[in-house]
Formats: C-alpha cells, sequence, structure tokens
C-alpha cells in the first residue's frame, strides 16, 4: 500500500472531521455543562452512535479480532457479556439521570458525591479513573501504531502513528467539547461500522467462498476454536476474569456513564441505549468473524493484535477496501482517546477542583490549555512502550475501575452505604487492583477482575454500618 495514498486518505478524514467539529462551535457556551454535556441537547440518534464510538475503540478490530485469533468462539461470549452488562445502565441509569438533572452534575463521581453528602467520594472516583484510563486510552494508540506501521512496511513509523491520533483527538476534544466529540463520533461510527462490514464480506467470499467455506475451512483445521475452552485459553478462570469487569463496563467506566447525563429525557436515553445495543450486537459479530478468517488464513502469528493490519497489508484486497478499513480503526481508537481526554478533564473540574475557589471559567481554560495536553502527552509516553495484548490490557483497566460498582449499586438502588464507606471501597478496591496488576498476582487462582469486586464490596458493606450517616451535599 502506498504510503502517500495512507496519508492523503488521513488528511481527507482530519479535514472533514476538524470540519464538522468546527461548525459544532457554533452552539459552544462558555459553560463547563456545555462543555461536558452540550447543554443536554444532544439528539437520541447522535448520542446513541457516539455512545457507540466511544465504547467500541481499537480494541474492537485489533484487540478482539486477536482474542478471537487467539482462543476461538469464547472471545465471543466475552463480548457478549458486555452487551448484556446494559443491564446495569438500563437499571442504574435513571437514577443518574434524576441526580444529574436536579443538580446540574457533569460527571457521573458528582452524582455519587450528591447522593451521599460528600465531595470526596467524586474524587476518589475521579483518581481512580485518571490512574486506570491513561493506560487504556493509551491501548488505542498503540493499535494506530500498529496498524500504520504495518500497512506501510515501516515507512510511517510506530511514533508518527500515535502522533497522528494524538493530534486528531486533542484538536476534536478542544475545539468544542462533547459537541464536537459527538458530531465527529457520529462520523467515525458510521465509519467503522460500514468499513468492517466491507472487509469481513470481502475476505469471506473472495478467500472461502461464502460463509459456509469460512466455517468448513475453521472445522477441519482448527475445531477446537469452534467450542469452549476450546485449545485451553478460555478456562472458566480466565473467562471470568476477563468477562466481570466487562459486564460492569457500562457503569464503572466513567467516560460510558457519563454519556447517561447527556440525554434531555429517560425517553431520550432509553432511545440511545437501544440504538446502542442494535450497532453493538452487529459490530460484535463482524468483528469476531474478522478474527476467524485471520486464524484461517495466517495461522502462525506470534503477536495476535496484529491479525487485522497483517491482513490489510498481505492480502490481495481492492485498495479502496484496505484504506476504508485503515479509516474504520483509526475512528474506532481516536474516538474513544478523545472522549476519554474529556471525561477525565471534567472529572477533574468538577471532582478533583471542587474544594477550589476558582471560577468555571478559570475551570473551563485549567482544562482546555493546561490538563487536556497534559493527558495528551502522558498517554503518548505510555502508548510508547508497545504493550502486547491490547484486549488484556483493556480488561485490565476496566478491572481497576470496577472497585465503584458497590457505591453505585449499594447507594442507589439499595440505598445503603454513606460517604466514607463509599470512598473506602473505591481506594481499596482500585488499590488491591492495582498492586495485584503490578505484580502479576492471581490469589486462588482468580484474576484481579474478580478480586477487585469482592474486596469493594467488602469494604462498602462493612464500613457502611461503622460510618456515620450521609449528610445533604449543596451544590
Amino acid at each position: 500500500m502506498s504510503t502517500n495514498l495512507i496519508l492523503a486518505v488521513i488528511l481527507i478524514y482530519a479535514f472533514w472531521g476538524s470540519a464538522l467539529a468546527f461548525l459544532s462551535r457554533r452552539e459552544l457556551r462558555p459553560s463547563l455543562v456545555d462543555y461536558f454535556l452540550a447543554s443536554n441537547k444532544l439528539h437520541w440518534l447522535t448520542a446513541s452512535l457516539s455512545y457507540g464510538a466511544t465504547t467500541y475503540s481499537a480494541f474492537m478490530m485489533l484487540g478482539l479480532a486477536g482474542l478471537t485469533y487467539r482462543g476461538g468462539v469464547g472471545a465471543l461470549g466475552f463480548e457478549l457479556i458486555y452487551l448484556s452488562g446494559l443491564i446495569c445502565a438500563v437499571t442504574l441509569g435513571p437514577y443518574i439521570w434524576k441526580i444529574g438533572q436536579a443538580h446540574r452534575c457533569v460527571t457521573p463521581g458528582e452524582v455519587l458525591s450528591v447522593h451521599y453528602g460528600s465531595r470526596f467520594v467524586g474524587i476518589a472516583y475521579a483518581l481512580v479513573s485518571l490512574t486506570f484510563l491513561v493506560p487504556y486510552t493509551s491501548v488505542q494508540l498503540t493499535g494506530i501504531g500498529y496498524l500504520l506501521e504495518t500497512l506501510s512496511n515501516g515507512k510511517i513509523s510506530y511514533f508518527w502513528g500515535l502522533t497522528i491520533a494524538t493530534i486528531l483527538a486533542f484538536l476534536w476534544v478542544e475545539i468544542a467539547g462533547l459537541r464536537s466529540v459527538a458530531i465527529t463520533d457520529s462520523l467515525q461510527a458510521g465509519i467503522m461500522m460500514v468499513s468492517s462490514l466491507f472487509l469481513v464480506f470481502i475476505l469471506v467470499y473472495r478467500f472461502f467462498g461464502g460463509w459456509g467455506g469460512l466455517f468448513h475451512a475453521l472445522e477441519i483445521k482448527y475445531p477446537e476454536w469452534l467450542t469452549v475452552p476450546g485449545n485451553g485459553f478460555f478456562t472458566f478462570r480466565t473467562f471470568l476474569g476477563l468477562s466481570l469487569p466487562w459486564f460492569f463496563f457500562s457503569i464503572s467506566n466513567p467516560q460510558v456513564s457519563q454519556r447517561l447525563l447527556v440525554p434531555s429525557s429517560l425517553h431520550e436515553m432509553r432511545k440511545m441505549l437501544v440504538g446502542f445495543l442494535f450497532y453493538g450486537f452487529f459490530y460484535t459479530l463482524i468483528t469476531i468473524i474478522l478474527g476467524f478468517s485471520a486464524r484461517a488464513l495466517i495461522p502462525d502469528l506470534k503477536n495476535p493484535d496484529l491479525a487485522t493490519p497483517t491482513i490489510l497489508a498481505q492480502f490481495s484486497l481492492p485498495a479502496w477496501v484496505v484504506l476504508l478499513s485503515t479509516l474504520g480503526i483509526l475512528s474506532a481508537a481516536v474516538s474513544t482517546i478523545d472522549s476519554i481526554f474529556l471525561t477525565l478533564s471534567s472529572m477533574f473540574a468538577r471532582d478533583i477542583l471542587s474544594l477550589s475557589r476558582r471560577s468555571e471559567k478559570e475551570r473551563l481554560l485549567l482544562v482546555r490549555f493546561i490538563l487536556i495536553p497534559i493527558l495528551c502527552f502522558s498517554t503518548f509516553l505510555f502508548a510508547l512502550a508497545r504493550f502486547n495484548l491490547i484486549a488484556l490490557l483493556s480488561v485490565a483497566s476496566s478491572a481497576g475501575l470496577i472497585a465503584v460498582v458497590p457505591a453505585f449499586v449499594g447507594g442507589l438502588i439499595f440505598k445503603k452505604g454513606n460517604a466514607q464507606a463509599a470512598t473506602l471501597s473505591i481506594l481499596g478496591g482500585a488499590l488491591i487492583s492495582f498492586v495485584l496488576q503490578l505484580f502479576n498476582l492471581k490469589p486462588l487462582g482468580l484474576w484481579p477482575g474478580v478480586i477487585t469486586p469482592l474486596v469493594a464490596t467488602l469494604l462498602f458493606g462493612t464500613l457502611s454500618p461503622l460510618s456515620p450517616k450521609k449528610s445533604k451535599l449543596n451544590r
């Protein structure tokens, strides 16, 4: 693939994305609520596409395809666990939205602070999010670096792949906050779906003669990839360790749960979630088929994350399919990166700075011109480490963030707990997760994603009766 052609297509993509972002700037208001939530005026379809683009990142076409390549059909069950976890958003969403509307909350951390009557709960959630989401964000950059380096035969280096993605993400956050992120997300969600559909259909019919040919090839050469645990990768403990954080992803990961504050009504929220469910189901099936196709076509890859880039680089596919697929993966990564940058900066402005006396205007300037650039640079540096297995790194981040689930579920649904119990369960669970992952420990063979919620729940349940009752937080 011509390097100049790849760069030309990326330039066109960047131009139109930036043009849409600047158009969205016309309605921007100088307030934190508008910058981070678009004043709750997004159409449900735009919100739904943005939800999908934020959730489905480079993890899908690179990480999930690689996980399917490595472990087989268990990857489908693993990803469907995430979709079933939308029950968490459906159940908790109305509580989160109502508190947000009543108290003009911008972040899910603020929702917890209001509910428990203490700003320290929101601060704890923000600190944990900053700790675990920077590695997750770097995964998206890693995917783009691998992709462009592989497609260009090294002419676009890994370093410059990271640079391109970082600059785009920064621009599309800075221009108009959620307005520019949502409008570019909508464009990117469309590119993601269309590009993956074309790629999979052409692969299946050109190299296997149809769906039957693909699965016949798998049955002959890799029958264990079609069963669970199959080749031994997806043991029960591995599947549980990967899937449990994924089930709670919609409420534990703030860049996703913050989307529950965006709709103008509960009716709009329901339409947003239903739209995302259909999008996510079809995108998941497409990605799994891509992973199976890679296993049948290139059986000896050392790094499963390179399955999709290798197919695009080494097989005789039409140039327009390769370029469109490249844009699809780039879109998936950038849409997740800019959403995370936006969410982390909002948590810094509204949660961490909640005890300061800075004005709203000062906080907004601090976020746009200092914090977001720092986040970009930190993520860029982390991505330079070239960690392998995108899927596992993604779940590792969620394994830390799952520590917030007991505070959400116990407080909003069961009306239990208090500020001290919520704060310590978040920090204690996250600390356990960090230590386990840092030293690669699995007590009793259980992954950090299983141990973390157990510890957080134990802390929340034990400390709730021992601490003072919560008081009302004035906003």
